[in-house]
C-alpha cells in the first residue's frame, strides 16, 4: 500500500485504519518518519527565519550562536529531528497503551504490537491539527489536549473493527 493511500485512509476509513494493524512494522515506521520529517522541516524553517515568538533566547545563547556561526543550522536540524522523533514515538507508544485499555473495555482482542501500528497511522490527523494550531499560537496545553482527544477518538473508532475477544 502506498503512503498516499495510507494518508487518505487515515482520515475517513476507520475499517482500513483497523486493518493497518496487519501492515509490516517497517512500513508503519517509515510512515511515522514522514511526519517526523514534516515536523522537523517546519520547525527548522521557523528557526531559520528567526521566529522570535517561537525561539526566545537568552543573551548568552545568542552570543554563543554568533560564535559558532553557520554551524548552528546543521546542529539545529539534527536536534530538531531527534526531538521530533522522540515526541512522535513516545506519543504513539502512550496512546497505544491507552488503546489497549479502550480495546479491553470494548471487548476486543487487542495486542500491543497491533494497537501500536494502528495508533501510528491514526496519528495523522492529530499531528496535522497540532501543526496547524502551532501556527496560530494557540495555548500549548489546549493544543495538546485537543489533538489527544482527536487521537483517542480515531483510535476508538478503529478499535470497533478489531475482532471480538474470545471468552
Amino acid at each position: 500500500m502506498k503512503f498516499n493511500q495510507l494518508f487518505l485512509a487515515a482520515f475517513h476509513e476507520p475499517k482500513k485504519l483497523a486493518a493497518f494493524r496487519l501492515l509490516p512494522i517497517g512500513r508503519v515506521i517509515r510512515y511515522a518518519f514522514l511526519f517526523i520529517l514534516l515536523m522537523t522541516l517546519i520547525s527548522f524553517t521557523r528557526f531559520s527565519l528567526r521566529d522570535a515568538d517561537l525561539f526566545e533566547a537568552t543573551p548568552e545563547l545568542t552570543e554563543y550562536s554568533q560564535t559558532i556561526g553557520v554551524l548552528i543550522y546543521p546542529m539545529a536540524f539534527v536536534s530538531q529531528f531527534v526531538i521530533a522523533t522522540f515526541y512522535v514515538f513516545v506519543r504513539i507508544s502512550i496512546f497505544a497503551a491507552i488503546g489497549i485499555w479502550i480495546g479491553k473495555a470494548m471487548g476486543r482482542r487487542v495486542e500491543y504490537r497491533f494497537i501500536w501500528r494502528t495508533t501510528a497511522i491514526a496519528i495523522t490527523v492529530p499531528l496535522l491539527v497540532t501543526i496547524f494550531l502551532d501556527f496560530f499560537q494557540f495555548h500549548e496545553t489546549f493544543s495538546i489536549l485537543f489533538s489527544s482527544l482527536i487521537h483517542i477518538g480515531y483510535l476508538s473508532i478503529a478499535l470497533k473493527y478489531y475482532p471480538k475477544a474470545v471468552k
